[in-house]
């Protein structure tokens, strides 16, 4: 497990009759992160266990699902909805599903009368919306994945039939799980800054990254999918609103695709980088070194058991799908750099900026006050006093999400549980006015004009 440096490590969260003790929590993301629970905080329930029904067997419904593996006296997973067959079979095996809770789509569950406390909705961004609304008219709570929904209606939507029927909607914001964010807020909170003023957040996105997700993968057009800004972006927009703690009232954004595409294609270049393409040993977005040589990101390709295989399997997605695509001839559209600036009721300001074309990755915060600054790297911060001088430095060892992911699923479980929807750090509501924020800021970039909100 990675350690939290400069802290006595505290101890994480485990199952017994009556609810949680403390044993060792340790998971893993899609990227292998690991993942724990450091806040005992998280440890006052459930009473009572609760099932779920899992929509989307991938990367992050995986994630989720092995919180329910290593906790089965906390929450059952009893279902699953998934067209691919070997993710179907795999998520299966790895919760004992009966053959008849086993599902090809996620309109087949809900064929079915009402069978378990809550829905999982892991599926692509663009089939969020129609699962989590009959889900709700069902009776059913939801673990939602972020975005909400592709369009700012749908997403009031489903904020509208979740507080009509009551229901507990968790939106998968982990950040504010992260036990970085929640420190930064405390000092905010605190008063150890005085008064907040101003803002500036970064998120480095990571050239792999960018070319991966939102060039050749399942990102990469915006009207299929949604706009990079909520994809990517809506934690950052949740994560701000969170920090800032005030109604967001302007945005204004600019950006654009300006590498990725065709105008930039190097002489020689082909389809696809196995088709002895004359420049992909000098090409950084290269498939063939990037999933091929370095095995990076192969989580995506449902690799056979035997590693052996693995190769030869690689080679095969990477001639059958975009994932062996050239990146300067692809069909997508999303911006490869963004900036956003935002104001907030009493004057605070805010900027973003996304950016693909960096060697690395992690959110970077400044945060301005009037009697002192923060700085941090989302793996540690420093606080300046403006008065004393003195510097007061926050550190630890971070997962992709800070720690965020089983912390969020923990509390989920707790407010399923006890149906207590407090429990949550972020209501349907809060997410939902971070996705507009979102929302606003892409109608501000295409229509090149501050926007109201």
């Amino acid at each position: 497990m990675k350690q939290i440096s400069r802290r006595k490590m505290m101890k994480t969260m485990g199952l017994a009759s009556g609810g949680f003790l403390v044993t060792p929590l340790m998971g893993f993301d899609e990227h292998n992160h690991k993942l724990h629970l450091p806040d005992e905080s998280f440890l006052s329930g459930p009473e009572k266990s609760i099932t779920a029904i899992t929509l989307g067997a991938g990367n992050r419904g995986n994630v989720y699902g092995n919180f329910a593996s290593k906790y089965p006296r906390a929450i059952k997973i009893v279902g699953v909805a998934e067209p691919i067959e070997i993710r179907n079979k795999r998520y299966c095996q790895q919760h004992s599903i009966s053959p008849m809770n086993s599902f090809e789509t996620w309109e087949d569950v809900f064929d079915r009368p009402k069978f378990a406390d809550a829905i999982i909705i892991t599926t692509p961004d663009d089939l969020h919306y129609g699962p989590c609304m009959q889900a709700l008219e069902m009776g059913y709570d939801v673990l939602l994945e972020k975005p909400i929904a592709p369009t700012e209606q749908e997403c009031k939507d489903i904020l509208e039939l979740a507080e009509r029927k009551g229901s507990i909607v968790a939106v998968c914001h982990v950040l504010r799980y992260a036990p970085y964010f929640v420190e930064l807020r405390k000092y905010i909170q605190e008063g150890k800054i005085g008064e907040l003023v101003s803002l500036q957040h970064f998120e480095p996105i990571e050239h792999v990254h960018m070319a991966h997700s939102f060039v050749r993968g399942n990102w990469h057009n915006s009207k299929a999918t949604t706009p990079i800004i909520l994809a990517k972006s809506c934690h950052d927009m949740d994560i701000i609103r969170w920090l800032v703690d005030q109604p967001c009232t302007k945005v204004s954004a600019f950006g654009d695709l300006k590498w990725f595409q065709k105008d930039n294609k190097p002489e020689g270049a082909t389809a696809r980088c196995m088709d002895g393409c004359a420049i992909e040993k000098e090409c950084p977005y290269s498939a063939l070194k990037i999933y091929h040589r370095d095995r990076q990101r192969t989580y995506v390709f449902d690799l056979p058991e035997d590693k052996a295989l693995h190769g030869d399997a690689i080679l095969e997605y990477l001639r059958t799908t975009n994932y062996g695509r050239c990146v300067y001839q692809m069909e997508n559209d999303q911006p490869d750099h963004y900036v956003m600036a935002m104001e907030f009721e009493k004057g605070i300001t805010a900027s973003f900026n996304m950016e693909a074309f960096t060697s690395y990755h992690g959110r970077r915060t400044r945060i301005m006050g009037s009697h002192g600054d923060i700085v941090g790297d989302m793996k540690k911060f420093v606080h300046t006093d403006f008065l004393t001088g003195e510097k007061t430095e926050w550190e630890m060892d971070s997962d992709g999400h800070g720690g965020g992911d089983w912390k969020l699923m923990a509390d989920w479980v707790k407010a399923v549980s006890l149906q207590n929807k407090s429990i949550l750090s972020s209501s349907i509501n809060a997410s939902v006015e971070s996705h507009l924020m979102a929302f606003k800021a892409e109608e501000s970039r295409l229509d090149a004009k501050t926007v109201t909100l």
